[in-house]
């Protein structure tokens, strides 16, 4: 596939998208991030939190879009967003090599909550999970160990810090999880320094050449 957005073609509306930096290599399996856009936002949105530093880092992007406003798990349970993201796995799955050992699944804000839930129920997929500003964790099953990067601005409004990354960081190192835990001096955003210190931390690619 050529670098580039690509439209995935497995929902007849909020179609996923998949981008191939030209960075990647084709010489061997890929890594692959599921990007998870945040409430009232779309697949574009949620490639755009990470664009930058996966064309930094070499690492394919699989951005999905909720069917209503926000993701189901975040209004009550896991449902239509999960089999369409089923499909555009498969769909990837099916003309890139992707590495297996490097597949993690990443969001902001509501798309974090939902990564979180995603992620620890589907361990075996998803070997990493970013969390950017997330406000809970979905109930549902758990299903191995992934390892969690929690990124969270200290001067966040929206879904403050001590009602939130704050409470879920101690719950996740008790269920045994391997957690890292940065704050910022932000507002509910993602800064581009913090969106490629998750992806550095996913150790995945050789770090960008200066």
């Amino acid at each position: 596939m050529a670098p580039g957005v690509h439209a995935l073609g497995v929902a007849a509306s909020r179609d996923p998208i998949v981008f191939v930096p030209e960075s990647l290599r084709t010489d061997a399996s890929v890594p692959l991030l599921v990007a998870l856009h945040g409430a009232g936002g779309d697949a574009p949105g949620g490639l755009s939190v990470l664009r930058v530093a996966a064309e930094a880092l070499g690492i394919l992007i699989l951005a999905p879009a909720s069917r209503a406003a926000t993701w189901d798990a975040v209004r009550g349970g896991f449902g239509p967003d999960t089999v369409v993201i089923d499909r555009a796995l498969e769909k990837v799955f099916s003309f890139v090599p992707v590495n297996p050992q490097r597949v993690g699944v990443a969001g902001f804000s509501d798309g974090a909550s939902y990564a979180l839930g995603l992620g620890l129920a589907n361990g075996d997929l998803f070997r990493k999970v970013v969390a950017f500003s997330p406000g809970f964790v979905p109930p549902g099953p758990q299903n191995g160990q992934p390892a969690v990067f929690i990124a969270h601005g200290t001067q966040d409004a929206v879904l403050p810090t001590d009602a939130t990354s704050r409470r879920i960081v101690p719950v996740l190192k008790r269920r045994g999880n391997d957690v890292a835990y940065r704050e910022f001096d932000g507002p509910h955003t993602v800064p581009p320094a913090i969106a490629l210190e998750a992806g550095l931390w996913l150790d995945w690619t050789a770090r960008p050449t200066p």
